[in-house]
């Protein structure tokens, strides 16, 4: 679990109630892997025993490169509740599922007993390239919020491999479900994430770019159809991660100074509703390769991801 620490400007490191890093793996030895062929490429903690305040959740840790280098950070000291790669949403109709503090607007971050949970249900399909489950995403009394159908899917690609994740979130039968972002509640400064989020890991800061847009203020926020982050472990090993899959009015969220991280955002300055009954669903795909990619290869790549 290596990564970057840096403190971004009025985050929220020093408050005592803040939840202290576990000193113990919360995964299961039970947890399943994904596996490219021969080759274990990630694990999928499934329920981990996490301080509700981290927003516990299934979450992808570690993922590694066809090389064996590992690409994904959970439970950093700079954002504790950072898992891995995950579906989270900061506010789901007043529930924090992201973890740490909630965005309140007028007020600034702040500790609220707002946390839920993101649970398994039962699995589809269990296979070593494929897992398939059902999920409820919970407030913090256990009441629904959504029920989700979750596939995540590897394959090879090239030198590296591809995790194709997809999902459908419905709405309770009598009831309309706002997804927002500390961005909608009033944070400043491009904050809107919430949805398929990647925490990297990164020993200085990495290169994000698109086909059209190079470094973190042009990238943020924009609907490129690809967005790539190239960084180096503590170890000097290079790696490139490449995302692609925005849903209608989704925006990436993009970090690469304060830390590393990529996400589809799918609240990013304006609340989306999922109305009572109805679905929404999205799918990503991420190409994870050894080496740094350059824009050229980049869009190349990016126009296969889809195929075979």
């Amino acid at each position: 679990m290596t990564g970057t620490t840096r403190t971004p400007p009025g985050d929220h490191l020093s408050d005592p109630r803040r939840p202290t890093r576990p000193d113990v793996d919360p995964g299961s030895p039970d947890d399943p892997r994904l596996r490219v062929g021969e080759r274990e490429v990630a694990r999928y903690v499934l329920d981990p025993a996490l301080d509700a305040a981290h927003g516990p959740r299934p979450y992808l840790h570690p993922v590694r490169t066809l090389a064996g280098t590992a690409v994904t950070d959970a439970l950093p000291a700079d954002h504790v509740w950072h898992l891995g790669a995950s579906l989270t949403v900061q506010d789901v109709n007043g529930t924090n599922l992201w973890g740490g503090r909630t965005y309140v607007r007028g007020t600034g971050y702040t500790w609220r007993e707002d946390h839920g949970r993101i649970r398994h249900v039962d699995w589809d399909r269990r296979d070593p390239d494929r897992l398939e489950h059902r999920l409820r995403w919970c407030d913090r009394d256990g009441g629904l919020l959504l029920t989700e159908r979750r596939r995540l899917a590897a394959r090879a690609l090239d030198d590296g491999w591809v995790l194709d994740l997809d999902y459908t979130l419905t709405a309770p039968d009598d009831t309309d479900v706002t997804l927002g972002s500390p961005a909608t509640n009033g944070r400043p400064g491009g904050a809107g994430y919430g949805g398929f989020f990647w925490r990297a890991v990164a020993a200085t800061p990495p290169r994000v770019f698109t086909a059209l847009a190079e470094g973190e203020e042009r990238v943020n926020g924009s609907a490129e159809p690809w967005v790539a982050l190239a960084g180096s472990t503590a170890e000097g090993a290079a790696y490139t991660l490449l995302f692609a899959g925005l849903a209608d009015g989704d925006r990436w969220f993009v970090r690469s100074s304060m830390y590393p991280g990529v996400c589809a955002a799918f609240a990013f300055d304006t609340p989306r509703v999922i109305p009572a009954g109805a679905s929404r669903s999205g799918r990503h795909r991420i190409a994870v390769l050894d080496g740094h990619l350059d824009r050229d290869t980049a869009t190349a790549l990016a126009a296969r991801l889809d195929r075979p």
